[in-house]
């Protein structure tokens, strides 16, 4: 028998929709986690001003809430073209998901229509850091063919 030119899946292979669920989350939750938990209070205590790590901080979230939208679509596609719509409304990954991409728009809609308002940004910053840490607790999408 002659092999074949085409990948075969076994047990525990991933197909590009997985991997990039992966990716994609290994970016924005980590990114999220390790900014808040881990690089400011370092910062904060390696003697740096605190008005300088106010700064610092302030300039780096906006980055990484664009970067948590940007991934938390790019998994709500993944999870479109595996799931289907319809059940994407009733899974818990989709819920996940859509809190996180409606935290990130009213992150960027409050900063830019109340600026004084930081209470309403660390508090939807910090919910997409816990839906974030919520979706890693679940299973990736597979496709059918992944599965068998």
């Amino acid at each position: 028998m002659r092999s074949s030119r085409f990948a075969i899946f076994k047990p525990g292979a991933r197909d590009a929709g997985s991997i990039s669920w992966l990716l994609a989350q290994t970016l924005w939750v980590g990114g999220l986690w390790l900014l808040h938990f881990l690089i400011l209070p370092a910062i904060a205590k390696s003697g740096l001003a605190s008005l300088l790590v106010e700064e610092i901080g302030s300039s780096l979230r906006p980055l990484l809430v664009g970067l948590a939208a940007a991934c938390a679509g790019l998994q709500m596609m993944v999870l479109v073209r595996v799931e289907r719509l319809a059940s994407m409304w009733r899974d818990t990954r989709g819920q996940l998901l859509l809190v996180v991409v409606v935290m990130a728009g009213s992150y960027f809609g409050v900063r830019a229509l109340l600026p004084g308002s930081d209470l309403w940004l660390m508090f939807s910053y910090l919910v997409m850091a816990f839906c974030g840490l919520l979706l890693v607790l679940q299973p990736v999408p597979v496709t059918a063919a992944v599965r068998q």
